[in-house]
């Protein structure tokens, strides 16, 4: 099946909220929609890539914040200096030790608590603060320091303490 770059203009600044309505859309009505892209550097505008322009009309159908589909196709070689590769997915787990690498923490070590992918932010506790304080992070404002390898071996050990303690004493 051919496909086809479509633009839709869009509120600038909204551009993330319009492609998460677009691919919500999309799946939900079956749609041939293949690709949604923000260009880079290019505000107010976000391509589709879809089986007909009827498809990325009905994907934007409803959206808020998307004013429409442009009339004509967009060939690729058009937008290909626009986007910019994929970053690859980094490797941050629960409990790790991180430094901070920019903003007002910079060069404080702090401990993940929550990984939100979605809005690649990790939320962290700072190591030296009296009080454990969560603060919410970018991800590529932190840089791994130290892996707790030890933490999931201890789980391993908890999880088989736990299911005896709640298979000999279940509670009702």
């Amino acid at each position: 099946m051919e496909s086809n770059l479509y633009a839709i203009r869009t509120t600038a600044n909204r551009e993330d909220q319009v492609m998460d309505f677009i691919v919500s859309n999309a799946k939900r009505k079956k749609l041939e929609v293949y690709a949604v892209i923000r260009p880079h550097g290019m505000r107010g505008y976000i391509f589709l890539e879809a089986g007909s322009r009827s498809d990325a009309e009905q994907a934007a159908f409803g959206v808020p914040y998307a004013r429409g589909v442009l009339p004509n196709t967009i060939e690729y070689k058009e937008v290909e200096h626009m986007l910019e590769q994929v970053k690859h997915e980094i490797n941050i787990q629960k409990q790790d030790i991180v430094e901070i690498i920019s903003g007002p923490f910079k060069r404080e070590n702090a401990k993940v608590t929550r990984i939100d992918k979605q809005k690649e932010e990790v939320v962290v506790e700072l190591l030296e603060s009296a009080v454990p304080i969560p603060i919410t992070v970018k991800m590529d404002a932190v840089k791994v320091i130290r892996r707790e390898s030890a933490e999931p071996e201890e789980e391993e050990a908890d999880e088989g303490d736990d299911t005896e303690t709640f298979s000999a004493a279940p509670k009702i």
